[in-house]
């Protein structure tokens, strides 16, 4: 499990309705979801963003409501991960939940910049910035998380049976 792609930068305090707009609740479609996300802040995000780029953020990303369409608006748009200084704790078990591998860094979430790109193995603990042999070290994933996102989510591991 590693993700590639060009950063997407973001500051702090990124609510679930910036991530994706309350208007847009009333649909579950992943693909409609990710039109959608981020435009609060950029209406034109989902058009630039290419699958398997990344999110980096600041503090406390995917504050406010606990719905699990943020996290699944995300993925729809293509992103194949998202890395913060840190996360509001009901979206990081929605994230997981969902599939969408997010990772706390503050070091890499304090010096990435938009339009870098980076390699992300999560099962290592290592997060690469290319072009800057930059190294951030990362917690790795334990086991049963990489299962569940490997899987696409909590509900697909637990629908295929397989043991944590």
């Amino acid at each position: 499990m590693k993700f590639t792609g060009k950063v997407w930068k973001f500051g702090d305090d990124i609510d679930t309705d910036v991530i994706i707009p309350a208007r847009f609740l009333s649909s579950t479609d992943p693909a409609f979801l990710g039109q959608h996300c981020m435009e609060a802040i950029d209406p034109e995000f989902s058009k630039k963003v290419s699958k398997g780029d990344i999110i980096v953020a600041g503090k406390n990303f995917g504050c406010g409501s606990s719905r699990e369409h943020a996290p699944v608006a995300i993925k729809g748009a293509g992103i194949s991960c998202v890395i913060a200084r840190g996360f509001a704790r009901i979206f990081f078990r929605n994230a997981i939940n969902t599939g969408l591998p997010v990772i706390t860094a503050p070091e890499a979430a304090d010096i990435v910049q938009e339009g870098d790109n980076l390699e992300v193995d999560p099962v290592k603990g290592i997060i690469t910035l290319s072009g800057r042999a930059k190294q951030f070290r990362i917690s790795p994933y334990p086991e049963f998380i990489q299962k569940i996102i490997v899987s696409g989510g909590l509900m697909n591991y637990i629908i295929s049976g397989r043991e944590f």
